[in-house]
């Protein structure tokens, strides 16, 4: 790999014309979410230099004015012209989609940030940006702004060719922009996305120092943040299992390369009765998992099975354990860096390249066995062991309450129809049902609904926790059997999304803390057995309103403390405030126009933006340590705002 940095190494693949006019087609969305992806595109970029061994240092900050910037150590953007525009390579870099030295990889062996639309596209929808490139003891300068030009708008105009500045002892690339308040919903950087992304790179990137100022914030011990790790993935488990009872310390890590694919994973097993596999490639998360996690599982199954025999953990007349049986209570993180990556899907989270599945199999199987060879590590092998037949027990325990379980069903659907308030509807994409809490609320609901398209699911008690149960315990629950039955898309082997009778589940339940509570059991239950109905989209949460304010014949309703201000002042003068204690407050007509009309009703769609950070999150709220779910809700809930509620869970 070339150290020589070069704009002939630049390859110009397409204009920049439509970004301004569609950006949706390059960032995805104009919301919160597509403001971030503007970000991301420049700190990917500097990750790509720490990545291929030209960084050690990235700064990112955010300003009062609401612009951002981020520095890096590297080698700097190239400042000499290109050979085929006569260009400097930053104009080249930031006015054309797709230019850059990733497409080579002689500058780049291994590049997240090639997967994304570039910085052009951070300039196109900026209101302004600057540059600058510290190389050779020279500082170069320039900026771009988008502007108006005879009746029609010009999006990243230089203002100026690149310009050397004076000297400098610095190396690397300094770039600050300021998002256009007409392109986004709002430019209001989130400090806490921010803060979640860094340090998982920091995680993946052992040894590199990102630091986050955030100006924003007066308080200057808060201000800035620094992330440095170290022992890499390493630390990565220890963080994922700091909530949970280990079965050994400290977490197991693996190294290795097969041809150019480089492979590291690091595992520790806790107490619990799931495993979570974190996967990235060259620093992208792929939260759908792919070839590399088919890989992982097949040779640790393969290996520790043969183990488990030569051991005696097994005998001849004894089944080989399952994946799933090694797999309870695992807590993995697996990074692979590699060139020509192909994912599935527009969303790049499912890892498609077969030679990645070789690449992991042949890693783990190579480490697996000198670990295993080591006497030092028997204790840990025996935890394992000890872990996999019990949860082989479970298994088949899990298995006959399924029959059990079916059995019920088949009993109890003529119970659900007294339950389940189906639609009439047989189209399962325009259908809907609510999961309503408390008979009460239901049957306000079931008045309240539309007939044709909206099922009304009331719950007569509180659902099992299912983060501290085993399957078959899970099972035994009325509420969630009632739940299964009601959807029909089966439970966690077992699942199928092609029977979902209702492609829009919403979660109904009251705006105060025991709502709270069962939108919390709810949502683990779904992530724990039935993940695709919300990484498919298929997830709500309903927003019934805190407030109604009225005056006469002039009605508003708030869902939010910031709302009821809002509301009070566009009502004026004489009003009176009703406070909502619960859904069943409500008459029909109340709950229909303000929770449950698609034309003006507010839902939150639940998603998994970062499958670490999610599985954190269901294990603090859930789980069994009592302290770390009292300092979260301390932090972070407050039961009387339902945004605050809804970004709570």
């Amino acid at each position: 790999m070339s150290n020589t940095y070069k704009a002939k190494d630049l390859e110009v693949l397409e204009g920049l014309e439509a970004v301004r006019k569609r950006p949706g087609m390059y960032i995805g969305t104009t919301s919160v979410k597509g403001l971030h992806h503007i970000l991301w595109e420049i700190i990917d970029n500097a990750i790509d230099e720490a990545a291929n061994g030209h960084a050690s240092d990235i700064v990112v900050t955010l300003y009062k004015d609401g612009s951002a910037s981020c520095y890096d150590n590297g080698r700097g953007i190239p400042v000499d012209k290109h050979p085929k525009l006569g260009k400097s390579g930053v104009e080249v870099v930031f006015t054309h989609l797709h230019a850059g030295g990733k497409f080579n990889n002689d500058n780049y062996a291994f590049s997240g940030g090639l997967h994304g639309v570039g910085a052009a596209v951070t300039n196109a929808l900026s209101k302004w940006l600057l540059v600058e490139v510290y190389k050779g003891g020279k500082t170069y300068k320039m900026e771009f702004e988008s502007r108006e030009e005879r009746g029609k708008w010009k999006s990243g105009v230089p203002l100026y060719p690149l310009k050397q500045e004076g000297k400098t002892d610095k190396q690397g690339t300094y770039v600050k922009f300021m998002p256009d308040i007409s392109v986004f919903d709002t430019i209001v950087f989130n400090a806490e996305t921010i803060k979640k992304r860094l340090k998982e790179l920091a995680f993946l990137n052992r040894g590199l120092r990102i630091t986050l100022t955030d100006l924003r914030d007066e308080n200057e011990e808060t201000q800035t943040k620094v992330y440095h790790f170290e022992g890499g993935i390493i630390d990565y488990v220890t963080y994922l299992n700091e909530t949970k009872a280990t079965l050994y310390n400290p977490p197991v890590y693996f190294e290795g390369q097969k041809d150019d694919i480089i492979v590291q994973l690091s595992f520790q097993h806790n107490d619990s009765y799931t495993d979570t596999i974190c996967s990235f490639v060259n620093n992208i998360p792929t939260s759908e998992g792919g070839m590399h996690e088919t890989g992982l599982k097949a040779s640790l199954t393969k290996v520790l099975n043969d183990y488990a025999r030569k051991a005696g953990f097994l005998k001849d007349k004894d089944q080989s354990l399952l994946g799933e049986d090694f797999r309870e209570g695992f807590t993995c993180v697996l990074t692979l860096k590699m060139k020509n990556v192909q994912f599935e899907g527009q969303t790049k989270t499912k890892l498609g390249n077969s030679e990645a599945r070789l690449a992991v199999e042949y890693v783990v199987h190579s480490n697996l066995i000198k670990f295993i060879d080591n006497d030092e590590n028997k204790p840990i092998l025996a935890a394992i062991m000890k872990k996999a037949i019990s949860s082989a027990k479970a298994r088949e325990a899990a298995r006959k309450a399924k029959e059990i379980a079916r059995k019920k069903s088949s009993l109890e659907n003529a119970n659900l129809v007294g339950k389940l308030a189906s639609c009439t509807s047989k189209k399962a994409e325009l259908n809907e049902i609510f999961i309503v809490e408390g008979d009460s609320a239901g049957g306000t609901a079931k008045q309240a609904r539309d007939r044709v398209h909206q099922a009304i699911l009331p719950l007569r008690g509180k659902p099992l926790n299912a983060e501290k149960k085993r399957l078959e315990q899970v099972l035994n629950n009325e509420e969630i059997r009632v739940i299964i039955s009601a959807l029909g898309v089966g439970i966690g082997e077992d699942f199928n999304l092609d029977g979902l009778k209702y492609h829009k589940v919403i979660i109904l339940a009251d705006a105060d803390q025991d709502g709270a509570h069962i939108r919390a059991i709810l949502m683990t239950f779904f992530f724990r057995y039935m993940k695709p109905l919300i990484t498919e989209g298929h997830l709500y949460i309903g927003m019934p309103p805190l407030y109604k304010v009225s005056r006469r014949d002039v009605v508003r309703y708030a869902y939010t403390d910031r709302e009821l201000q809002s509301a009070i002042a566009e009502v004026g003068r004489g009003y009176t405030i009703q406070r909502y204690k619960g859904l069943g407050e409500m008459n029909p007509e109340q709950l229909w126009e303000t929770t449950m009309d698609p034309k003006k009703r507010s839902l939150i769609q639940v998603t998994i933006e970062d499958a670490a950070d999610a599985e954190k999150l269901v294990t603090t709220l859930m789980g069994d340590n009592v302290e770390a779910r009292r300092n979260y809700i301390q932090n972070y809930a407050n039961f009387n705002k339902q945004d605050n509620v809804a970004e709570l869970l």
